[in-house]
């Protein structure tokens, strides 16, 4: 026993000792005590990132396993080649109303004033081919074009085709930034997109969003509808500029929005790349798209609670037209076209302009009064617009 006592009392300064180290070693390094398995928490200084967005969300032809915590790459890529577009116009203001012209013989009834807006655009080529929306430069008078390093010059206007809203316009600065083009027809419901344009006249600015669908139709914006909708923010400004994926390529001319006065939020339009570059190719060769036309005014129909119905009526005719021999009269609804129902006049003319030039298309339709008929129509070139 007496052993046992010299023995502890032989060793207790050095369990002591021990015990104080370890407890010194623990206050240290606390996560000694975690189990192995489990991951040490991200500290506010570490590397740990959270990637919100995977590869799947980075648009097509991404080709990445690896998530991505910014779009400063794909902005950096792209935003070189949108422009902005500033356009002026004189337009004539009545001073006076018509009743009282008369009575002020003196006072001019009009004057002029100089009318200014402003827009976007998408540089295409090194030959300084840039796309727009037709809207933006209708009308008017001149057109400047800045790029995002401050070079400006005033640019030409090469060809115009409103039936799908676009516009190819020319500069001749050199060392321009082409903007990648993309695949529209690769785009799917849900990839990550970046609207980029000068937003209200603030300067080149971008926003991100998703596609939210594809071939978007009957929306009362042009003939040829075939839009990208997308929640990226559009404001007034961004019409002309780009629609880029998550890797920065082009796939959409951003175009339009629902009116924010109903309420809307996140609704944009866009016209598809592919769309795009075929209708810059024809411009860029012809000087304009060729498509085909007949000369009829149509108006869509309604049932008797104001909901749509197939078919449509001829309102009237162009002078000259193809339409105004045929036989056909106003006030005539027509059915079928090619044997397919028509769903509308933006259906029929949509088809219509489809349609090579010379040839000559079969209209089924009824007469009030007179029954059932079937007509040969022919299709000829549209009319340059003045």
């Amino acid at each position: 026993m007496q052993r046992l006592i010299r023995l502890l009392r032989y060793l207790s300064p050095w369990i002591a000792l021990g015990l104080g180290g370890a407890i010194l070693v623990l206050y240290l390094h606390p996560s000694l005590l975690l189990p192995r398995n489990r991951p040490a928490p991200a500290t506010a200084a570490g590397p740990a990132l959270t990637q919100a967005v995977t590869a799947s969300a980075l648009g097509p032809g991404s080709g990445s396993s690896v998530g991505v915590a910014s779009y400063a790459d794909a902005i950096a890529r792209a935003a070189p080649a949108v422009v902005n577009i500033s356009t002026r116009k004189v337009v004539l203001e009545r001073q006076l109303p018509e009743q009282m012209a008369p009575w002020f013989p003196d006072w001019p009834e009009f004057r002029r004033r100089e009318e200014s807006s402003r827009g976007s655009g998408v540089i295409l080529d090194a030959e300084g081919h840039i796309a727009t929306n037709y809207h933006v430069i209708k009308g008017v008078e001149e057109i400047v074009v800045q790029l995002r390093d401050g070079r400006s010059a005033k640019a030409k206007l090469v060809g115009t085709d409103p039936d799908t809203d676009l516009a190819i316009l020319q500069i001749g600065l050199g060392k321009l930034p082409v903007m990648p083009l993309g695949r529209s027809d690769q785009l799917r419901v849900g990839d990550v997109v970046l609207a980029i344009g000068n937003s209200l006249g603030l300067g080149q600015t971008v926003t991100q969003g998703i596609c939210s669908a594809t071939g978007r139709s009957q929306l009362g914006l042009a003939m040829l509808e075939n839009f990208i909708q997308t929640d990226a923010a559009i404001n007034p400004g961004n019409s002309g500029g780009a629609l880029v994926t998550a890797t920065g390529e082009l796939i959409g001319i951003n175009t339009a929005i629902l009116s924010h006065e109903q309420g809307v939020e996140g609704i944009g339009f866009a016209i598809p790349v592919n769309l795009v570059r075929g209708v810059a190719q024809e411009i860029e060769s012809k000087g304009r798209v060729v498509r085909g036309w007949t000369g009829m005014g149509l108006n869509d129909l309604n049932d008797d609670s104001g909901n749509p119905m197939a078919g449509v009526q001829i309102a009237g005719f162009y002078r000259g037209s193809p339409a105004a021999e045929t036989g056909l009269r106003p006030g005539d609804i027509l059915t079928e076209l090619n044997g397919t129902r028509i769903v509308s006049r933006q259906d029929f003319f949509g088809r219509i302009a489809r349609m090579h030039p010379g040839v000559t298309s079969t209209v089924q339709g009824v007469r009030p009064g007179a029954g059932r008929f079937e007509l040969k129509l022919p299709v000829i070139a549209r009319p340059i617009e003045r």
